[in-house]
C-alpha cells in the first residue's frame, strides 16, 4: 500500500447526501449558503461582517479613522500581527501551541540589527542578514519542534520556556547595547517603501488573476473528483470581490498624502497578501499541508498511514517565525488573530486566510481604540471580549457541524 501519498486535508472529503442535492447556476449559491449555515459551516462569512461593522462603527465615532492616511497606516500596523498568526496557523493546525513566537521573532529581529549594523566588523547587506536571521530562527524552531515531537514533553511547556529563555537573551542584549539603530535601505525598504501610483495597480491586477489560475489548477489537479466541480457563478462573484478588494485598497493608498508628499501601496501590504497566498497553497495543495491536517485531525491514524508524525511537528515550528520586533503584544495578538479567524484550537481546522482576516479586525478595533484615545486597558478588554466572542461561535458552529455529520 502507498496510503502515505493519499492522506488528505479538509477539503477532500466525500460530500455528503445534501452537497449533491445543490442546484447549479444561481439557484445553486443560495442551496450552498442555506446548507452552509444549517450545518455551521460558516466561514470567514463572520469576521468579513464583524470588520465591516467595526469600520462603521469608528467611521461615526473616531476622527481621522476613514482616512486614506491612516488606511495606510493600518496596513502597516498590521503586517506584523499577520506575519506571525500565519505561523500560529500551522501550529494550532497540529493541536499544539507555541508560547516563544513573540520573542523569537524579536530574536530575529535583534539578529538583523547586529548583523547590519556599521563598524561592527561583521556588517552585511540587509537581505543577507535577513536570510540569516530567518535560518537562525528555524534552527532554533527545530530544536523546540524535536524536543516536542522526540522527548514528548508538551509544547506549551517547550515554548513557555523559549518565551522566558528569549525574553532574557533580549533584554541582556540590549540592556548591554542600548538601542540599535536600523540604518541599512533595504531592511527599512520591507518597513516604510511605498509602491508608486502605477506599480499598485498593476499589484492589483495581478492579484486579482490569482484566483482564477488557482482554480484552473484546482481543475486540472483534480480532474474527474468532486473537487473539480465549479459552481461558476460563485466563481464570478469571489473574482469580482476579490477585484474590489484589490483595486479599492490600492485607490484608497494612492489618494493618501502626508502633507504634500503622495502617499501608495505599502509594500508591508504586498507582503502580508503574497505570504498569505503563499502559505495557503502550502497547506491546501502540496503533500505537507494536507499531512499536517492528517496530524492534526487524528495523529494516530496519521501515524498509522504512514506520515512521519515526529517530521511535520519539526517542520511546522520551524516555519511558525517571522521578524518582528518589538514582541510586545505580538504573541497575544497572533493567537488571537489565528482563532477569531477560525483556526480550530483543537487541531485539524483552519486556514491562512482566517489569520490574515482576523489580523486586519484586531488591527481595526485598535487602530480605531487609540484614534478615540482609548486607555490601552480598554483596548485589552475589548480585544479580549471579541476573541471569546470569536470562539464561542466557533463551539457553536462545530457542534452544527458535528450534527450535520460534517
Amino acid at each position: 500500500m502507498t496510503a502515505s501519498a493519499d492522506v488528505v486535508g479538509q477539503d477532500r472529503g466525500a460530500p455528503t447526501l445534501d452537497e449533491d442535492q445543490v442546484r447549479s447556476g444561481i439557484a445553486g449559491l443560495w442551496d450552498r449558503a442555506w446548507l452552509n449555515l444549517r450545518t455551521g459551516n460558516l466561514g470567514p462569512l463572520p469576521i468579513i461582517v464583524g470588520e465591516i461593522i467595526v469600520v462603521i462603527l469608528f467611521t461615526f465615532t473616531a476622527t481621522n479613522f476613514f482616512t486614506a492616511v491612516n488606511f495606510v497606516n493600518l496596513i502597516e500596523q498590521t503586517a506584523g500581527t499577520a506575519m506571525l498568526a500565519y505561523g500560529v496557523v500551522f501550529v494550532l493546525l497540529l493541536g499544539e501551541i507555541d508560547l516563544s513566537i513573540g520573542y523569537l521573532a524579536g530574536i530575529g529581529a535583534l539578529i538583523v540589527a547586529e548583523l547590519q549594523l556599521p563598524g561592527s566588523g561583521h556588517q552585511m547587506n540587509g537581505i543577507f542578514a535577513m536570510i540569516v536571521a530567518i535560518i537562525a530562527c528555524a534552527g532554533i524552531g527545530a530544536v523546540q519542534g524535536s524536543i516536542v515531537a522526540f522527548v514528548g514533553v508538551p509544547s506549551f511547556v517547550v515554548t513557555l520556556g523559549g518565551f522566558l529563555i528569549w525574553q532574557g537573551v533580549i533584554l541582556n542584549v540590549l540592556e548591554q547595547r542600548g538601542t540599535i539603530i536600523i540604518q541599512d535601505r533595504w531592511i527599512n525598504y520591507t518597513d516604510l517603501y511605498i509602491f508608486g501610483h502605477w506599480e499598485g495597480w498593476l499589484i492589483a491586477a495581478i492579484f486579482t488573476a490569482l484566483y482564477p489560475l488557482s482554480v484552473l489548477y484546482k481543475r486540472t489537479v483534480a480532474r474527474g473528483t468532486q473537487i473539480a466541480r465549479q459552481n461558476w457563478w460563485a466563481f464570478a462573484a469571489i473574482t469580482i470581490g476579490i477585484g474590489i478588494a484589490a483595486f479599492g485598497t490600492v485607490a484608497i493608498a494612492n489618494h493618501a498624502r502626508v502633507i504634500a508628499t503622495p502617499e501608495g501601496l505599502p509594500l508591508a501590504g504586498l507582503i502580508i497578501v503574497l505570504f498569505a497566498v503563499l502559505l495557503t497553497f502550502l497547506a491546501k495543495w502540496t503533500t505537507f499541508g494536507r499531512h499536517v491536517y492528517a496530524v492534526g485531525g487524528n495523529a494516530e491514524a496519521a501515524r498509522r498511514a504512514g506520515i512521519n508524525v515526529p517530521r511535520i511537528r519539526v517542520l511546522v515550528f520551524m516555519i511558525s517565525v517571522a521578524l518582528t520586533f518589538p514582541p510586545g503584544n505580538l504573541l497575544l495578538n497572533a493567537i488571537a488573530s489565528a482563532v477569531i479567524g477560525g483556526v480550530s484550537l483543537f487541531g485539524g481546522r483552519g486556514e491562512v486566510r482566517g489569520a490574515l482576516l482576523g489580523a486586519l479586525l484586531i488591527g481595526t478595533l485598535q487602530n480605531g481604540l487609540n484614534t478615540l484615545s482609548v486607555s490601552n486597558g480598554w483596548i485589552y478588554i475589548v480585544t479580549g471580549l471579541v476573541l471569546l466572542g470569536a470562539v464561542t461561535l466557533d463551539t457553536f458552529a462545530r457542534r452544527l457541524q458535528a450534527r450535520s455529520g460534517r
